[in-house]
């Protein structure tokens, strides 16, 4: 059995809470006065402190504290989340980033906190000891004398758990008093030195500590003992041997508390961390029983054996369910990965020197993890040249009539089996001259092309094209959008720019949902087979007597009025042999476009297990994939994204000799 790397589990729980902690500092920055948001980087910082002190992480977990003390000062009213201190915080948690993931960084962290205690006006934490006398024990605004006794779990000391920053927490509460219980010390050689045998009694004038409390302890309460009672004026500090037992009428609040969200914790627990790679080798798995269930299947076709085409009827029934849950648990919120961009647009925001308002939309749209993941760079340079090259400066947007504030929108959205994601600025748009000379004087195209304006805009996407002026840190050296075309490419999906001039440019992509198992139409070519993504496929028509007259290699059918480009596969293919008879057109469409395949054959549909092809095969654009089929033979599996585009580049010349 594999063990469970503790550390392992610390670093994946400090991701996420890192990435809660960033999200609400950037929403902080919009909104300085927002109580929610205060409340809920405090308690991120406050669980990575106390976790990364239970898995060993002491720096982390002494940094995270004076952090979190000084962030303190926030949640009490008594500074403001300024910009400044937004700034200087995400610095910070770009340190505890470096800490917890044990990387190299030249930032000092004292000097992050000197630069944030003088921004929001306090001093490190005094000790516990040094903490004022209690208040009155009742005041006229509410306040009440409280007392907790506790004892920590025996394998607190182990765990990392430091009692000295549990007292000076509860000091952060209200004016407290201290006192050890000494009762359960052992003789000298009977004690442990890793069991914590103290016990602590502290008194505390607040209103209601409860809650406070209840986060101090968060890690520890259901291990531990803990009682909290309120003390009537009159009543006297007794000395205490073991826990206290309150009275009925004043039963502990926290302990309550720490029941009631245990057994809430328990019903609500419906998640599950799984590492990707087993995830992986699932859909691996389910991929090998489509294909054996695919064999079966055929075999159960030419058999008369009632029995056999029962079990195959059931096995490919349960395979299809399986095949759609193995395949929902791969589909992740691409908001997922939205969020990582808003500090991307905040960093880029300062560093230019543009105001900048960075927009979402559909982060519920799902797409295969691996896409996601594969998805991350490229919209990183789409978003990089929206705010460098697209949006103005600030005087420039005011003198051609615009806010100073940039606007850069990121959405994504269903269509049909794909998820178009894209990127909008507001700014000036694409210079179509500019480009066009500086392709010329590339050499990428000749002074005398002629090329429609998309065609021209995706001259972009060549190695080495940069329009800017100078080179500067992020851009000018035309290393990022070349690289955004080849892993788009390799997503079988799509990328195409619209600009309008002075009101801004839109980077639109699509991608397929998944990259593992679809649903395809098997078709014949000559001898060979291949497979079309049914996603992709509107409707299949006879090819007309008149239409096969015509042996121009590229034609038109007349669709319902509209005018469909089609290929022959046979002449793509170069496919040997006599052409059959009733030739069928496969209309497939990808974004806007459509095109018509010419096949001999429409033999059915399947399910689909895609393999990619080697690297020697990978420059071949027309497929996306091979597939295996259930008597052992491989079927290539179109890419109709590349032969839409084939087609409608057809539309296009034949529109520009037309005129």
């Amino acid at each position: 059995m594999i063990g469970i790397d503790p550390a392992e589990t610390f670093r994946q729980e400090a991701r996420d809470l890192l990435e809660e902690l960033e999200s609400g500092l950037l929403d902080l920055g919009q909104d300085p006065q927002n109580r929610a948001l205060i409340d809920s980087s405090f308690r991120a910082l406050h669980t990575i402190k106390g976790s990364g002190a239970m898995f060993g992480f002491t720096a982390v977990a002494n940094f995270v504290h004076e952090f979190e003390t000084a962030f303190d000062r926030v949640r009490k009213g008594q500074s403001d989340a300024s910009s400044r201190l937004i700034d200087i915080a995400l610095e910070a948690k770009d340190y505890i980033s470096a800490l917890i993931e044990d990387e190299e960084t030249d930032v000092d962290g004292d000097a992050i906190l000197s630069r944030l205690r003088v921004i929001v006006g306090s001093s490190a934490t005094a000790p516990a000891a040094d903490v004022a006398p209690a208040a009155p024990s009742v005041a006229p605004d509410g306040i009440k004398s409280w007392r907790l006794e506790f004892y920590l779990p025996s394998d607190a000391l182990v765990f990392g758990t430091n009692p000295q920053l549990l007292l000076a927490e509860l000091a952060d509460i209200g004016p407290t008093k201290v006192m050890a219980l000494t009762e359960r010390v052992p003789a000298l050689d009977t004690l442990d030195p890793e069991v914590p045998h103290i016990g602590w009694r502290v008194d505390i004038d607040a209103v209601d500590p409860s809650g406070a409390i209840d986060d101090v302890f968060m890690f520890l309460r259901d291990a531990m003992e803990l009682t909290l009672v309120e003390v009537a004026p009159e009543a006297a500090p007794a000395p205490v041997s073991g826990p206290s037992e309150p009275a009925p009428s004043s039963v502990s609040k926290v302990a309550a508390s720490a029941k009631a969200d245990a057994t809430g914790d328990k019903a609500a627990s419906t998640s599950l961390r799984v590492p990707a790679e087993r995830l992986d080798e699932l859909m691996d798995r389910v991929g090998e029983l489509v294909i054996a269930q695919a064999r079966l299947s055929q075999l159960a076709a030419h058999s008369d054996d009632a029995t056999l085409k029962s079990v195959a009827e059931d096995l490919e029934r349960l395979s299809s369910g399986l095949r759609d849950t193995t395949m929902g648990i791969r589909m992740v919120p691409i908001g997922t990965l939205f969020s990582r961009f808003r500090r991307l647009v905040y960093d880029l925001s300062s560093e230019l020197g543009k105001p900048i308002e960075f927009v979402t939309a559909g982060e519920d749209t799902e797409l295969d993890k691996n896409v996601i993941e594969r998805l991350a760079d490229p919209l990183v340079h789409l978003i990089r040249n929206a705010v460098d090259h697209g949006l103005e400066s600030p005087d420039r947007r005011r003198a051609s009539g615009k806010s100073e504030t940039g606007i850069v929108r990121l959405s994504a959205t269903y269509s049909g089996a794909e998820v178009a994601i894209s990127v909008t600025d507001d700014g000036a748009g694409l210079d179509a001259q500019r480009i066009r000379a500086k392709a010329e004087e590339n050499g990428l195209i000749s002074a005398d092309a002629k090329l429609s304006d998309q065609e021209l805009y995706q001259l972009i996407f060549a190695p080495g094209f940069s329009t800017a002026q100078q080179v500067t840190s992020l851009s000018g050296r035309g290393v990022g959008m070349d690289v955004v075309k080849r892993t788009i490419d390799g997503l079988r999906g799509t990328i195409e720019l619209n600009t309008n001039p002075g009101a801004g440019t839109t980077a639109s992509l699509r991608l397929p949902l998944t990259l593992a198992i679809i649903e395809g139409m098997l078709v014949r070519v000559g001898d060979g087979l291949y497979t079309i993504p049914l996603a992709a496929v509107e409707e299949c028509v006879e090819l007309t007597a008149e239409a096969e007259a015509t042996r121009s290699g590229r034609n038109f059918l007349d669709i319902r009025g509209s005018l469909v480009p089609y290929l022959r596969l046979r002449e793509v293919f170069q496919t040997p042999g006599v052409t059959g008879e009733h030739q069928k057109v496969v209309i497939v469409s990808s974004g806007e476009g459509r095109v018509g395949l010419v096949v001999d054959q429409i033999i059915g549909n399947n399910q689909t297990v895609i393999k990619q092809l080697s690297r020697l095969h990978s420059g071949i654009r027309t497929f996306s994939g091979a597939t295996i089929l259930g008597d052992g033979s491989v079927a290539l599996i179109l890419d109709t994204a590349h032969l839409v585009s084939a087609g409608q580049s057809y539309v296009g010349r034949s529109e520009r000799a037309a005129s």
